[in-house]
């Protein structure tokens, strides 16, 4: 293989821009291009070509093409998916409505309760029952599912969920109908809950069933005619999708398991942070991705992100947990809110200001843009204020349109609150650094930790513009801007592993310890990830991990607790008891010996090995004064007046050159402002770190 065959590709395609990253001999290529909403293949297209172009290779010379996509997340967000079909035991069709029999907010009378992906009309009852150890109660009633089906030919359903009581235990009844449904409706995709989720809690289950239904047509669409229309470009490569746990897997999979793909771009910056995180030692870690439709937080310890086996996907009130769809998939936990460059500022029904979450994405985008977008957004205030270059945004590529946004900003928020445009801009970027700021303290806060007591790291094409800020408002003294930093999620695609997470309830205590059972369900899970990763691995050595979801008896939520890949024998019981405690000590302060424990669920991960990085190196490169490109005129929110600041070309700093802050950063895919208050130094890794050295008395 020549050198060239060996070029990769990231593809993250986002709410407003697609970003590409082409990885070859060492270096690495990047673009961002419009995202196009109606057919987002066409902008990952584009993205391919512009990489293709500015690398100067040929198709022909791409070894592997990384993508990860916003689609499967939109399609549940706008109510876009399929005429789905839910078939499930009899007396539990209404759970979709029922939830969790709690309230999101405890004082509001009018909650905002999202409406089931299934009608009640279409959620179809049949006769049977299993137990929560899988034996046969009362026997799949056969007789009602001719009708079932002429129900699903009359509604011209385009996917059926198939989610029984128990089925976890045992799949036999949903296999049966799943064999009907293949030989009755061809063409119809179902997906049964053995296989999507196959883990207690049924609202959970079923709503994740119904979730993967909904999608799957739509996925199924777009993701099977992505490897022919690439062969149409000449690129003979293997497509590998990214997915929400942070890890890599075939077409295939993603087509039969959509839902797993929900968080997939965030998911990549949270492995590009977890990358740059290794690079320095760094153990606490704040990741913060911006981009032009939302932001991201996630947290980091050990240089590696917190994993969660459920997520909240389309929330009716973005901030307030169970006000969305409950997914149960594995996920890299972050928080998610609607604040990005294109973010809409309004004033609301009381004449405050407001920003988001609603967005102008990329059609018609930002006032600036020239795309036909008239309201004010994020970014139309950051280029009021003098933060955004309009003859250089975007390398150039995209030049904006100052008088524009001034409009823009004038008419929604600078009329209505009696301030000139400049101060209103202002307000629009505190609003949105404070809602950020915000959501980083609760996350932290929810998981013991002191959020000052982190280094951030700061990617997507926006969050470099507001870190400085964050960072003053959560006493953060350290942040860092990497390189490539505007497509950080697209390089996290390229340094992701391949791997597949699988999990099946079954139930067991210490006391009663049995582990032939447990082996067997092990022996089965192993099996099954081996299966779906091996194909996507490209011959690079695949390892195993296993993990028990482990609580003490009575308690409503479990631990994660890993466990030894071997089989499992009786004496193993004090090491499972031990490991439980220690683990339920660090997260609940103390443990709780003389009671009794539990085994809920099995989970096995099967990933390529994480590859080594590069580290920062022992000696740290001479200081020396960077020689500015420019200044600029910026209006000071401390004052109200314009300042001069200096702007420095970032691609033209060499390792070493030091910065004082008021200053920008300029480069193609992104700026950088850098503080008062705060120093910065671009490093031996080319990262531009920023770190406090006083309070901060001004800001651009």
């Amino acid at each position: 293989m020549t050198e060239k065959k060996k070029a990769r590709i990231g593809i993250d395609i986002g709410g407003t821009f697609t970003d590409g990253v082409l990885e070859v001999g060492g270096r690495r290529h990047t673009t961002k291009v419009p995202t196009t909403p109606a057919a987002p293949q066409l902008g990952m297209f584009d993205a391919i070509r512009s990489l293709l172009s500015i690398a100067r290779i040929a198709p022909d010379d791409i070894a592997l093409i990384v993508h990860g996509t916003t689609l499967a997340t939109n399609a549940l967000i706008e109510r876009r998916g399929a005429r789905t079909a839910l078939i499930t035991t009899e007396g539990f069709r209404d759970v979709l409505e029922m939830r969790g029999e709690d309230r999101y907010d405890q004082y509001s009378l009018a909650l905002d309760i999202p409406a089931p992906l299934v009608p009640r009309r279409l959620r179809l009852p049949v006769a049977e029952r299993m137990d929560a150890r899988g034996n046969v109660l009362r026997a799949l009633g056969r007789d009602a599912l001719p009708a079932i089906v002429e129900t699903l030919r009359r509604e011209e359903v385009g996917s059926v969920a198939v989610a029984f009581l128990h089925s976890y235990a045992n799949p036999a009844h949903e296999d049966f109908v799943a064999d009907m449904l293949a030989r009755e409706l061809p063409g119809v995709p179902v997906s049964l809950s053995s296989q999507v989720s196959p883990e207690i809690r049924e609202y959970e289950r079923i709503s994740t069933t119904c979730a993967n239904a909904y999608i799957r047509p739509v996925m199924e669409r777009y993701l099977a005619s992505l490897p022919e229309q690439i062969r149409e470009m000449g690129l003979d490569c293997p497509l590998l999708m990214m997915l929400s746990s942070g890890g890599l897997t075939s077409i295939e999979t993603a087509m039969r398991f959509p839902v797993r793909l929900v968080e997939s771009g965030p998911a990549g910056g949270a492995i590009f942070s977890s990358h740059i995180a290794r690079s320095y030692g760094l153990d606490r870690v704040l990741a913060f991705d911006m981009g032009g439709t939302t932001a991201k937080l996630c947290l980091l310890e050990g240089s590696q992100p917190h994993m969660a086996r459920s997520f909240e996907a389309a929330r009716n009130e973005r901030h307030r947990k169970g006000s969305g769809l409950p997914l149960r998939i594995p996920v890299i936990e972050m928080v998610e809110i609607g604040a990005g460059g294109g973010s809409i500022a309004h004033l609301d029904k009381l004449g405050r200001l407001a920003v988001g979450p609603e967005s102008a994405s990329s059609a018609p985008g930002p006032a600036c843009y020239r795309r036909g977008g008239t309201r004010a957004t994020v970014t139309d205030a950051n280029l009021v204020i003098g933060r955004l270059d309009a003859a250089t945004f975007a390398g150039g590529e995209m030049p904006l349109e100052t008088k524009l946004a001034e409009q823009a900003v004038g008419r929604d928020v600078a009329a209505g609150l009696g301030l000139d445009v400049p101060a209103a801009a202002r307000g629009i970027i505190e609003i949105v650094d404070e809602a950020m700021a915000g959501a980083a303290r609760v996350h932290a806060t929810e998981r013991g930790r002191d959020i000052g007591e982190h280094t951030m790291i700061a990617f997507g094409g926006a969050a470099p513009l507001h870190a400085g800020h964050l960072a003053h408002k959560l006493k953060i003294d350290r942040f860092i801007i990497p390189r490539q930093a505007g497509v950080g999620s697209a390089v996290g695609f390229l340094q992701a592993p391949i791997s597949y997470e699988i999990a099946r309830t079954d139930w067991q205590t210490l006391a009663d310890f049995d582990p032939a059972r447990l082996n067997g369900v092990f022996a089965a899970l192993s099996a099954q990830a081996f299966a779906v990763a091996g194909p996507a691995s490209l011959g690079r050595p695949l390892v195993e991990h296993r993990m028990a979801a482990m609580r003490y008896v009575g308690q409503g939520y479990e631990i994660p607790v890993p466990l030894p890949t071997r089989d499992l024998h009786d004496d193993d019981v004090p090491m499972l008891a031990d490991r439980f405690a220690k683990l339920y000590a660090a997260h609940f302060s103390r443990a709780m010996p003389d009671a009794p424990v539990e085994i809920l669920t099995l989970s096995v991960n099967v990933t390529t090995e994480e590859e080594p990085v590069g580290g920062h190196g022992a000696g740290d490169p001479e200081l020396h004064a960077a020689a500015p490109a420019g200044t600029r005129r910026v209006y000071d929110g401390a004052t109200g007046a314009l300042r001069d600041v200096q702007v420095f070309d970032r691609d033209s700093l060499a390792p070493g050159a030091s910065i004082r802050g008021p200053a920008i950063l300029v480069e193609a895919e992104t700026t950088t402002i850098l503080p008062a208050g705060f120093d910065a130094v671009i490093d031996r890794l080319g990262a531009i770190d920023c770190r406090r050295t006083a309070a901060m008395e001004a800001r651009p």
